[in-house]
C-alpha cells in the first residue's frame, strides 16, 4: 500500500493518518474471535488492569496466534510504513490492548518513542505504531486521544510512572500538556480523537503525544498495534523482556492482500508457552554489526 503526496503531507503536519474501514468486517472477524482465547491465558505477557482480571495489554500475539502472525504481515498494516521510511522494517512490539467495558483504565499523556529511546536505546525516531480497530470506537468507549503535530517538538523530557496504572510509562507533565494543546487550537482542534467502525486503522508518529481516558462504557474498546521500526534503528539494550521489545530485526515478509481470509503458512515460534529466554533481560548495550 503506497500513499499519496497529500497523505505524506497531512503526516508530516498532523503526525498521524485514520483510514476508517481499512478492513472487512470479515477480515476483522478473523481477529476478533482469536482474542478470548489469547486474554484468557495466564502467561506473562498479559498484563492486567490493577485489581482487575480485565487484560490492559497483550504482547507478542504474532508469535502464538496464526491470525496475529498473518496481520503482522499484512501489506495494509506494514506497507504504509515501510513507504514513510523508504526502508524496510522489522516488529519491534505487537500489543492487543483492551481497553474493557467498565474497566479499561487510562492511558497517561506519553509519546511512545519516550519509552523505546530510555528502555530501548533506540537510537533515533524512525519507527511508529500502526493500530487497527477491534471493536467500534466512540466517543464513550475511551478513544485514543491526539495532540495534532505535536510529534514536531521532537523527543519530551518524561518521567517513568511507576504507580499509576498497571504497565509503568514515560509520561508527560501536565503543564506541557496543556502548552502543547493551546499551540494545537485549544479547544478547537488541540485534541482529537479518531473514531470509526472496527476495522478502522491509525498510523501514528512515535514522537505524537497522545492518551486515553477510561473505559465507562459498556462497550470494549480493543485495538492491535503494530510497533514497527526501521531495520538500521534497531534497538541497542534488552532491559525489558523479549515479549515486550523484540530482538529479531529481519526485515518484515509481507503476505499477499487476502492473508487474513486465506490460511497462508506462518510461523509461530511460541505457540507451545513462553520460552524461558523471552523472560531474560540485560543492562549492557548490544554490540551493532556493520
Amino acid at each position: 500500500m503506497k500513499l499519496t503526496e497529500a497523505q505524506r503531507l497531512q503526516f508530516e503536519q498532523d503526525g498521524y493518518l485514520f483510514f476508517p474501514g481499512h478492513f472487512s468486517a470479515e477480515e476483522t472477524r478473523m481477529l476478533t474471535e482469536a482474542v478470548p482465547a489469547l486474554y484468557a491465558e495466564r502467561e506473562a505477557w498479559n498484563v492486567r488492569e490493577k485489581g482487575s482480571d480485565a487484560v490492559r495489554t497483550n504482547f507478542a500475539a504474532h508469535l502464538h496466534s496464526e491470525p496475529f502472525a498473518r496481520l503482522a504481515r499484512h501489506p495494509r498494516m506494514v506497507g504504509p510504513v515501510m513507504d514513510l521510511f523508504d526502508e524496510q522494517v522489522y516488529m519491534h512490539q505487537f500489543k492487543i490492548n483492551g481497553k474493557m467495558a467498565f474497566e479499561g483504565d487510562v492511558w497517561q499523556w506519553h509519546q511512545d518513542y519516550g519509552t523505546w529511546l530510555n528502555d530501548d536505546q533506540m537510537p533515533t525516531e524512525r519507527a511508529m505504531n500502526v493500530a487497527i480497530f477491534l471493536d467500534d470506537v466512540s466517543e464513550f468507549n475511551g478513544p485514543l486521544m491526539f495532540i495534532p503535530g505535536s510529534h514536531r517538538k521532537g523527543v519530551i523530557n518524561a518521567q517513568h510512572d511507576l504507580t499509576t496504572t498497571s504497565y509503568p510509562l514515560w509520561t508527560i507533565d501536565n503543564a506541557l500538556i496543556s502548552q502543547l494543546v493551546d499551540r494545537a487550537g485549544g479547544r478547537n482542534g488541540g485534541i482529537v480523537a479518531p473514531k470509526g467502525p472496527a476495522g478502522s486503522m491509525i498510523l501514528f508518529h512515535s514522537c505524537l503525544v497522545h492518551a486515553s481516558g477510561s473505559n465507562l462504557s459498556p462497550f470494549n474498546r480493543v485495538a492491535v498495534y503494530l510497533s514497527l521500526c526501521a531495520v538500521g534503528n534497531h534497538i541497542r539494550r534488552f532491559k525489558r523482556p523479549e515479549y515486550i521489545a523484540h530482538r529479531d530485526f529481519s526485515p518484515i515478509e509481507l503476505l499477499p492482500d487476502d492473508c487474513l481470509l486465506k490460511p497462508y503458512p506462518v510461523d509461530v515460534p511460541w505457540k507451545n508457552g513462553l520460552p524461558e529466554s523471552a523472560l531474560r533481560t540485560s543492562l549492557e548495550p548490544i554490540e551493532v554489526t556493520a
